[in-house]
C-alpha cells in the first residue's frame, strides 16, 4: 500500500509541530517521530527539550538529520503513522551541514533536491501516513542574505 503524504506548514514558532503531533495520533495509537534537528547551541537544545517533553510512550523516536530516507525505509510495523519534523531544518542540514555538497549555490541546491526526492519516495513507499512539518518561509520580512532567503 502506498503511503499518504500530508504537509503541515506555518510560521516559525507558530505551534505547527504540536498541531502535527496531535494530528498524527488520530491515525495511529503508536507513531514514529523523525527528528531532523542537530543540537548546535543552547537555543536549539531548549527547543528540542520542549519537543521531547511533549512526546510520551506512544512515540518511537528517530534522529535523522541526514539520510532520513534510510529511517523511513526501516520503520517498524508496529506504527501506522510518521511525523517528520522538520523538512526545513532537514534541507538546511543538507545545504549547510557537515556533509553539505560543495560548489555554487544552485549546484548544491540540485544535490539537496535529489536528497529530498529520496525522502519523498521512501515516504510514498513506507505504507504509512507521513506528515511533514515545514516552516512557512518568506511570508514575513525579507531576509537580507542569500542563505536566509
Amino acid at each position: 500500500m502506498p503511503g499518504k503524504i500530508i504537509m503541515v506548514t506555518g510560521g516559525a514558532r507558530s505551534g505547527k509541530s504540536e498541531f502535527a503531533e496531535r494530528y498524527v495520533l488520530h491515525y495511529s495509537p503508536k507513531c514514529d517521530y523523525i527528528a531532523t534537528a542537530e543540537i548546535l547551541d543552547e537555543e536549539m537544545a531548549e527547543r528540542v527539550r520542549l519537543h521531547r517533553q511533549r512526546r510520551d510512550a506512544r512515540w518511537i523516536n528517530h534522529e535523522a538529520p541526514y539520510h532520513a530516507e534510510r529511517t523511513l525505509e526501516a520503520l517498524s510495523a508496529e506504527t501506522g503513522a510518521v511525523l517528520f519534523d522538520c523538512l526545513t531544518v532537514y534541507m538546511c542540514n543538507l545545504l549547510y551541514g557537515k556533509d553539505a555538497p560543495e560548489g555554487e549555490f544552485l549546484e548544491r541546491c540540485q544535490v539537496v533536491f535529489d536528497e529530498i526526492d529520496k525522502v519523498l519516495a521512501a515516504a510514498r513507499n513506507c505504507g504509512k501516513i507521513v506528515v511533514f512539518v515545514t516552516n512557512e518561509v518568506g511570508s514575513g520580512i525579507v531576509p537580507d542574505n542569500q542563505m536566509a532567503r
